[in-house]
């Protein structure tokens, strides 16, 4: 198989990357910079921004399977920004499959797509789309993942899209590098009573559930046309878990709170100066923010698991383990 992974620079694309490489699988990754682990890996790699179709129909030339990851994430930032990455860049992966004959398409989505400001205790892919977003972020990767779910069968291209919840382990440059700084400078609140459970996936076995899921992924296979939640099997209390991160790292646990009405109230103030003043950077608490910090969600993985065999291949007191070295150094920084 020739595959083109997308984002394959980044925390979870690339292991994606390392993954199919092990498996012997022939390689090109799509990204914007240049990144040593890709070298190294010895993978094609065509340098590019997924809003040029140009770019994108190169990178897709050739190519049997795509696994769609790059993407922009955060809670703050103009609407265009999000748009023309998440929801236009993925339509011209799309176009692009359709034109180069590409038969497989394994889309990284986002269990926000579906999140209404209400807790999901676990939840199944029977909920629906939410009716209101309050970030751009899960908006667009709404709009994104229905326009791939609707091009299954097009063109011959199968499409399946993967909702792994909370991505975390070694080389994360995102949520625990920020939780590890904000710990580190005393603005880390616990917002509510701290009983909320989540799912969470450690990053290999996102990666992981990727290719199991690409293996099932065929014409006519019940595996194409749907999405999936993608997440440990068991829930973990959320603010537990934050405290077992900083232990990890020799930090002290959360000591302060915030009720959660204060958080939502603050969050909305903060998110209307910010966008008032043309603040630079993003609010230390926006009301997405607030609910998600407070409220459980965690997803039943069932379907994933009889659908394409989903199994997790690291489990949690081995991810901790594997997670410790880079808490201690994220904390000496």
């Amino acid at each position: 198989m020739n595959i083109l992974v997308t984002g394959g620079g980044g925390f979870l694309g690339l292991y994606i990357v390392e993954q199919l490489v092990e498996a012997g699988e022939t390689v090109r990754v799509l990204c914007r910079g240049e990144y040593t682990r890709l070298k190294e890996l010895n993978v094609e790699t065509v340098q590019g921004d997924i809003r040029d179709t140009a770019t994108v129909k190169q990178a897709c030339e050739g190519i049997d399977s795509v696994f769609h990851t790059a993407a922009v994430s955060g809670i703050w930032g103009p609407w265009d920004h999000f748009h023309s990455i998440n929801t236009q860049g993925t339509l011209n992966i799309l176009d692009a499959c359709k034109t180069e004959g590409v038969t497989r398409l394994i889309y990284t989505s986002s269990p926000s797509v579906v999140y209404d400001g209400v807790a999901h205790e676990n939840a199944n892919e029977y909920l629906p789309y939410s009716d209101e977003y309050l970030c751009h972020y899960p908006h667009t990767k709404m709009l994104a993942e229905k326009a791939v779910l609707a091009a299954n069968g097009e063109n011959g291209l199968a499409t399946v899209a993967l909702r792994p919840h909370l991505i975390w382990g070694p080389r994360d440059n995102h949520l625990i590098p920020r939780l590890i700084k904000r710990a580190k400078s005393g603005r880390l609140r616990q917002v509510g009573q701290g009983m909320n459970l989540i799912s969470m996936s450690y990053v290999e076995n996102a990666a992981a559930a990727h290719l199991q899921a690409a293996a099932r992924l065929f014409h006519d296979s019940p595996v194409g046309g749907q999405a999936y939640f993608i997440n440990e099997p068991e829930p973990v209390l959320l603010w537990e878990w934050i405290n077992q991160l900083l232990q990890a790292a020799d930090l002290p646990p959360v000591q302060k709170h915030i009720s959660v009405k204060a958080a939502k109230r603050i969050g909305g103030v903060l998110e209307f100066l910010f966008r008032v003043l043309h603040l630079p950077g993003e609010p230390p608490m926006t009301r997405f923010l607030a609910s998600q910090l407070s409220s459980s969600h965690y997803y039943d993985i069932s379907r994933a698991r009889h659908d394409f065999g989903y199994h997790p291949i690291v489990n949690f007191e081995e991810a901790m383990r594997r997670m410790e070295p880079e808490l201690k150094r994220l904390a000496a920084q």
